[in-house]
């Protein structure tokens, strides 16, 4: 399959070197088609990797991952072209982190919006699905590198599309049944409030490899 991914940065990068090494065509885009980021991954990753613009990307790829900032995503997805996006599945791992201001960060949107329905609303026919915005890149692309058991979760409209993400998902390693699908697009808000409590909880802990997995209730006695 062929996947666009938008935006060269350490997600970027370790979202499309896992798609080549599982036997996908990547391009990564960026503003520009001479971005050095984009220029050394390509040259680095293969006959299966190129590069180009967002248009470029957006246009190769019959999938595609905005893993730009939260706060330049729409914008980005814009380059990209509203008809190179068309109908296809859009998987948004951006997080609205402001650091304008230092540390710690604020959101830039957040409590009755996010910028998984931000995306969805601007290019409404595409399938936006929110996923991996919560734990660093290094354990989106290899949960196994983490013991026991860890979640991650999926936000979108549409049934189909967030079916499709959950076997690419898989092919990253994720177990079926780490992925919770959290609902519609709406509940992208909970995904991306959910990466303060990450950045507090990474400094608190000295590290960035840990996830959050979701303790299953006790299993209800039998009425029989």
């Amino acid at each position: 399959m062929r996947f666009g991914v938008l935006g060269t940065g350490m997600v970027g990068k370790a979202i499309a070197s896992r798609l080549v090494e599982v036997g996908h065509e990547v391009c990564m885009g960026s503003r520009t088609a001479d971005n050095e980021e984009a220029t050394s991954w390509a040259s680095g990753a293969g006959d299966s990797a190129a590069h180009g613009t967002f248009a470029d990307a957006a246009a190769f790829g019959e999938v595609l991952f905005n893993c730009t900032g939260g706060m330049v995503s729409v914008a980005a997805c814009e380059a990209a072209g509203e008809d190179n996006i068309g109908d296809k599945v859009l998987i948004d791992v951006s997080n609205p982190l402001d650091f304008s201001h230092g540390m710690p960060p604020s959101l830039s949107v957040a409590n009755t919006d996010s910028v998984g329905e931000q995306l969805q609303r601007r290019f409404p026919s595409a399938r936006v699905v929110k996923s991996l915005n919560t734990m660093n890149c290094s354990v989106m692309v290899n949960p196994s590198a983490l013991p026991g058991h860890h979640n991650v979760f999926v936000s979108g409209d549409d049934a189909d599309a967030k079916k499709a993400v959950r076997g690419i998902l898989g092919q990253f390693g994720w177990p079926e049944a780490a992925v919770i699908d959290l609902g519609d697009i709406k509940s992208a808000r909970g995904a991306e409030a959910l990466v303060l409590f990450w950045v507090f909880l990474r400094g608190a802990l000295g590290d960035n490899q840990f996830n959050l997995g979701v303790v299953p209730p006790p299993a209800l006695p039998s009425s029989a």
